[in-house]
């Protein structure tokens, strides 16, 4: 084994080797970024909402068959899996399973008779190895991992699969040393599951959980509101087709609609109720404290608050536009361009005399791809990587949800298309 080891470790210095020291923020941006002493001290009283509210997707398949089909393929219901071949996205290839921390120590991903592991080895001797139980993220960033301890725990895995490099390296934020404690919290889970019961009383920590009380991914229930009563009631009357006891969001308010995408795509809140209590069609600010201070779009990283960046545009100011004016969550739509275009159409036109103004390049061309000039993607400050060889950080990028002239961005595209 020790040889087996040491060639690993050969092989690992002729690859790019990733350093995520100055990485402050990968997946779980709301509880990495929370430090104590940030935070004023809050009594968190204990949850009203329970397991048997839920009636879990696969029940809603039978009445929406396409809807629930469709959304297994989105990132939504793809961010938190229990570990597979299939939810793991890196390699377990010898060779290609490992990340070295120095010439002496390495973590190795492999799989066992009992499942898949980070394993740590110190001169080439087993120190720890820790189980992948939750693949979290859809692996378009990358993937980062939980695992349970015997007390109902969960804590991250020191590596991280980094798409953009195509390998293992460092999870965000972690010392430059294998590292299996960093816990898990509720309000990590709240917006990577739909639903995980805290045993644990509100002041404990780390917080326990029931693992077969957990429900993973960003399900139907998520935007639609606990289902029990309605599958029960619909399945008692299967002719009543009113849908009950459930919520349709376009019947709510557009600061309704805006709050639930808010939960996880507004920037650092501090919950002043149990995580999981929000529920659709409830204000945000009565379960949280909101961090409205920062306003600019140049102070707000692409990377984890959407909603800040949406609202500081002029689109979003001069109309009654939500988040799901441009997003079907239903659907897969990640790199569609010409499909957002078509919805920026929906209210630029040449008739009502706000459509592009770009004179360069003909109209059929613009409703093609308003996207890159006016949501260009801009590397994150939160999301950077160093790579060997380079000196400075290589910044993932992001498409930014500030809708804006981007001269330079423009100057790009117009480039880009002559040289096709």
């Amino acid at each position: 084994k020790n040889a087996i080891v040491k060639k690993v470790i050969e092989f690992s210095r002729s690859k790019i080797i990733i350093s995520l020291i100055t990485l402050s923020v990968f997946f779980f941006v709301t509880c990495i970024d929370e430090s104590p002493e940030k935070k004023e001290a809050v009594t968190i009283p204990e949850s009203t909402i329970n397991r048997q509210d839920f009636a879990g997707s696969a029940s809603c398949a039978s009445c929406h068959k396409d809807i629930y089909q469709s959304h297994l393929t989105t990132a939504h219901a793809l961010t938190s899996r229990l570990a597979s071949a299939e939810s793991i996205a890196g390699s377990f290839e010898a060779g290609q399973n490992m990340h070295s921390y120095n010439s002496n120590v390495l973590v190795a991903m492999e799989k066992r008779d009992s499942g898949f592991f980070q394993v740590e080895y110190v001169n080439g001797v087993q120190k720890r190895s820790k189980r992948f139980d939750i693949s979290i993220g859809s692996g378009t960033m990358g993937q980062s991992f939980l695992t349970w301890d015997e007390q109902g725990r969960l804590f991250q895995l020191p590596i991280t699969f980094f798409s953009a490099a195509n390998q293992w390296s460092n999870s965000p934020g972690f010392a430059n040393k294998p590292t299996f404690n960093r816990v898990i919290t509720s309000r990590c889970l709240e917006c990577h599951t739909t639903f995980a019961q805290t045993l644990s009383l509100p002041k404990k920590e780390p917080e326990q959980f029931n693992r077969n009380n957990m429900i993973l991914g960003v399900e139907c229930e998520k935007c639609h509101g606990p289902a029990a009563s309605h599958v029960a009631f619909q399945t008692s009357n299967p002719t009543d087709t009113t849908g009950k006891n459930i919520v349709n969001p376009a019947t709510l308010s557009r600061q309704q609609n805006l709050d639930l995408c808010a939960l996880c795509h507004g920037g650092r809140l501090q919950k002043t109720k149990p995580s999981f209590e929000f529920v659709v069609g409830e204000e945000l600010h009565d379960f949280f404290k909101i961090d409205t201070a920062t306003t600019d779009p140049n102070e707000i990283d692409v990377h984890g608050n959407q909603y800040g960046l949406l609202r500081a545009s002029e689109c979003f100011r001069m109309s009654e536009m939500t988040c799901k004016s441009c997003h079907n969550t239903h659907q897969n739509e990640k790199n569609k361009p010409v499909l957002f275009s078509q919805r920026c159409m929906s209210c630029h036109t040449v008739q009502q005399k706000n459509f592009c103004t770009f004179k360069d390049l003909p109209s059929t061309t613009l409703i093609k791809n308003c996207i890159d000039c006016h949501m260009p993607q801009k590397p994150s400050r939160a999301i950077s990587v160093f790579v060997s060889g380079q000196q400075t950080p290589m910044s993932a990028l992001i498409r930014s949800h500030y809708v804006a002239k981007y001269p330079d961005e423009t100057k790009k595209f117009m480039n880009s298309f002559r040289k096709k």
